[in-house]
């Protein structure tokens, strides 16, 4: 090789690094930014003077916008090139975060917050295509698990950085971060990204506005009723009824435009790809597990267990560092030939160990020691069910396939994060009640063990200065705060049982995806 040719590989390998760097980066700004709010939601209302329903805005807003954006970015990134697009989102994702921090009352902190995620909802999946496509293909299984570690540890950075600055400065530096690293990205990808050519931009006339609207009538009411309507009692209330009707009328207005259009933003026909269909599923199954089972546990720790925001999130840190240290061993799996089936089932073995474990040692007392190894397991199926899921249902796509398949396996991801947690907050509210009328229906006061127990507590609060009535008041209110305690317990318990039950049932199904019949070679992917 001429020394030429030896300079011109070094610099390629040079830009990939970069352009690798600049992925993660903004996949962390990304992911990290839809977590850390969650610490900071306290602060803002006493702020803000703002509810807590319109609080929670916050969360919901950047939802509906994010989820909304994610079907149309392989279509963006053709109209406007995937670099412009990829820069483009940076930018808005930046300056709506200066916009968050500087938000002066609760409704301009929403919009600015849905701005925001029509920015960060580009960025996940852009910057895993660009990472795709600028791999060779032997390279891209390594290229998607160090991606993958970025991803995987996002959502556990966000809660312990959010709880320390919140205490340490105030709720708007969790947006201020994102302002010197978004400026480092826009530049680097600037610089250094390039766009692959695929077919010609579409003209003013041919741009579907129509199946835009309907897609945004469809996922917009869907994330607002899975995200208040477990609050709103759900079919109960007139505007989750509205908003359902829509959803459903959105649904099916859109599947048809998007057939019968010429140019339609989202190219149902991909779907045709049964692997790919049976990845979305998986797809919604893993967002389903990840965000639900994100969601219990730092609601136990800090609910029942009494931890703080900043404990809670530190005790998920063991468990995405061991993801990250499977990224790469999984990526070499991948290139090894392995096939992704029977990493995708071992992973699904392995959640469903976790959940096991998890039912088993919740009580209202506790410890890290008992949480930390299931939460290591829990780790190492995350780590072989992220990229190998990916790589399968793409694995027979190729061209802007591979952009058009990765959308839907992202917008399924978060949507089954979004059912995931309505169904789960929801089942938890029920399985609570119920397991509280059982356990009150055992508390006969007539029976000499709860007698006893309610003169123990007597006996303690009047030694503490309290009338006999006072305290025998106090005793039954500490009687009723343990069942309800319990109730809860036994709730999240339940929760893992079926979350267990639900990763089981996946394994026979994952079993009849097929090997692709051309050459491509699997780790021609994304997330």
């Amino acid at each position: 090789m001429t020394q030429q040719g030896q300079d011109d590989l070094v610099e390629y390998g040079f830009r990939r690094v970069i352009i690798t760097i600049t992925a993660v980066l903004c996949a962390l700004l990304e992911i990290v930014d839809t977590t850390i709010v969650n610490v900071a939601l306290t602060n803002m209302r006493g702020s803000l003077g703002a509810t807590l329903t319109d609080v929670a805005w916050v969360i919901t807003a950047y939802a509906i916008a994010n989820v909304i954006v994610i079907p149309m970015t392989s279509w963006l990134s053709q109209q406007f090139g995937r670099r412009n697009y990829f820069a483009v989102s940076i930018v808005i994702f930046t300056v709506s975060s200066f916009l968050c921090g500087n938000a002066t009352n609760i409704w301009e902190l929403v919009a600015f917050r849905f701005v925001q995620g029509l920015g960060g909802g580009a960025l996940l999946v852009t910057a895993q295509t660009i990472i795709t496509e600028s791999y060779p293909v032997a390279k891209r299984g390594m290229a998607q698990a160090i991606y993958g570690m970025g991803v995987i540890v996002g959502p556990t950075l966000g809660p312990p950085l959010g709880g320390y600055l919140v205490d340490n400065f105030s709720w708007p530096y969790i947006f201020y971060i994102n302002i010197p690293l978004g400026i480092i990205a826009t530049l680097l990808t600037l610089s250094f990204v390039r766009s692959p050519k695929y077919g010609e931009k579409l003209k003013s006339n041919q741009v579907d506005w129509i199946g835009i609207v309907l897609l945004a009538a469809f996922i917009g009411s869907l994330q607002f009723v899975l995200e208040h309507g477990q609050q709103d009692d759900w079919f109960n209330d007139e505007l989750i009824v509205t908003l359902s009707t829509v959803s459903v009328f959105g649904l099916v207005l859109f599947i048809w435009r998007q057939m019968t259009y010429k140019y339609p933003i989202v190219n149902l026909s991909v779907l045709k790809d049964g692997n790919l269909r049976i990845g979305t599923i998986m797809s919604f199954i893993l967002g389903f597990g990840l965000y639900g089972s994100t969601l219990i546990i730092p609601i136990y720790t800090q609910s029942v267990l009494g931890w703080t925001a900043l404990d809670a999130g530190l005790l998920l840190i063991p468990g995405s560092i061991t993801t990250a240290f499977m990224m790469p061993i999984v990526g070499r799996m991948i290139q090894n030939g392995i096939p992704q089936t029977y990493m995708v089932a071992v992973g699904f073995f392995t959640f469903f160990i976790f959940t096991l474990m998890m039912h088993n040692v919740m009580t209202p007392d506790t410890g890290v020691e008992h949480l930390y190894w299931p939460l290591i397991l829990r780790g190492v199926g995350l780590g072989l069910l992220f990229v190998p899921i990916t790589t399968m249902s793409l694995s027979t796509l190729s061209g802007k396939g591979i952009g058009e398949g990765a959308a839907f396996t992202g917008m399924m991801r978060q949507l089954g994060g979004s059912f995931g947690i309505a169904i789960i907050t929801t089942f938890i509210t029920r399985f609570s009640q119920k397991h509280r009328v059982d356990l009150v229906s055992h508390l006969d006061g007539s029976k000499f063990e709860v007698q006893q127990r309610l003169h123990q507590l007597q006996a303690g609060f009047m030694s503490k200065g309290y009338t006999a009535n006072e305290a025998l008041k106090k005793a039954y209110q500490a009687i009723d705060f343990s069942v309800m305690k319990q109730s809860t317990v036994l709730s999240y318990m339940d929760i893992f049982m079926y979350l267990g039950i639900l990763f089981l049932l996946c394994i026979p199904v994952i079993l009849l995806v097929k090997p692709g019949k051309s050459k491509i070679n699997p780790a021609d992917a994304m997330h």
